[in-house]
């Protein structure tokens, strides 16, 4: 078992990392049913939930179904981050999260997200600063450091520690990386092994197989593992790892019915939530994850993606689901979207 504060998770869970326009509750929802043992809210701005700003206050819906669930938050002043957190505070989530990791120029450049591992003095007030205006058990997601000459991980996991956090996700890359090149989960196995660190660590970058999990959990000795890109549509990785983990088998991948039953269910929730103008919008860019590895499928990608009533939806994936009947999907290794715009932390 793996403890945050007062939380418990099984051993070596499985979190859903927060993604910008992605981790809504609608996707938060088909990911918990598939296995993911945590989950977070896309990343909040501080300065937003203070000036009431709609897009903000609206992130902060988080369901029962949904726990354990975490409300993650960034900004680069210390009064406002705390005022943020007690705004989220009174929401009830489970714990507040910290973002330290988005590495896009709006967020970083302002002094905000990965911009901070410049830092570490102002990163560690920062933290201190929401610790203490909140009940909430405060936990970090951050990066290497900034570049290649500044990998500080291991000095900010320590002194993060320190200030009371009471977990730490890092991402293997730094924040020049961005999302290029490979996540190196060498220095989080570092931090996870320093005799000093009692807090859970949970790696995050690149986990795209359970097989690949299953190597970077024995070789880094990480507490779990957190999940962003690999999920977009293919919220069913989460099962295969756990799976994977406790009998060492692969399970076949998800059948087309699965993955339309899997669809539905998503456009459901997100009509429920959005309404039916931004629901059905905002799904289009599921489909074709979803989809992926159908054959010839561009027509009903296109009606998927152009229709406006949701019973014309339903009856398109319908007709693809009775079209693609006994399709047997390729096991392969999954293919992380490049997502550089859209900041997955």
């Amino acid at each position: 078992m793996v403890r945050i504060a007062d939380i418990e998770l099984p051993d070596f869970p499985l979190l859903l990392a927060p993604m910008e326009d992605v981790s809504d509750p609608p996707f938060r929802a088909v990911c918990k049913e598939n296995g993911a043992d945590m989950l977070y809210t896309e990343f909040i701005s501080s300065e937003g939930l203070i000036r009431d700003a709609i897009k903000s206050k609206r992130k902060l819906d988080i369901f029962q179904y949904e726990r354990p669930v975490g409300i993650q938050i960034f900004g680069g002043d210390e009064d406002s981050l705390a005022m943020a957190a007690k705004i989220v505070e009174v929401t009830n989530p489970d714990l507040l999260d910290i973002n330290f990791g988005c590495p896009v120029k709006k967020v970083a450049c302002r002094g905000a997200g990965a911009g901070v591992l410049k830092d570490v003095p102002l990163m560690v007030r920062l933290t201190e600063a929401v610790v203490k205006s909140t009940n909430l058990p405060v936990t970090v997601k951050t990066r290497l450091g900034w570049d290649e000459t500044s990998k500080n991980i291991e000095e900010v996991a320590e002194r993060l520690q320190d200030v009371g956090i009471k977990a730490l996700s890092i991402h293997g890359r730094t924040r020049v990386q961005m999302y290029k090149g490979t996540a190196d989960w060498t220095l989080i196995g570092k931090v996870k092994n320093n005799p000093r660190i009692h807090i859970p660590i949970f790696g995050n970058g690149d986990i795209d197989s359970p097989a690949k999990a299953v190597e970077y959990k024995n070789r880094y000795g990480v507490d779990g593992i957190m999940i962003g890109r690999a999920a977009i549509g293919y919220p069913w990785i989460f099962r295969e790892i756990k799976h994977y983990v406790q009998t060492g088998e692969l399970l076949p991948p998800p059948t087309i019915q699965e993955r339309v039953d899997v669809c539905k269910k998503h456009l459901t929730r997100s009509l429920e939530w959005k309404g039916p103008v931004v629901g059905i919008n905002e799904m289009r860019r599921h489909y074709t994850n979803y989809l992926k590895g159908l054959p010839n499928i561009k027509e009903y990608r296109l009606k998927l993606v152009t229709l406006k009533e949701p019973e014309a939806i339903m009856e398109v994936l319908g007709e693809i689901e009775n079209h693609y009947k006994g399709f047997e999907f390729e096991p392969a290794p999954i293919e992380l979207i490049n997502y550089h715009e859209k900041c997955p932390v």
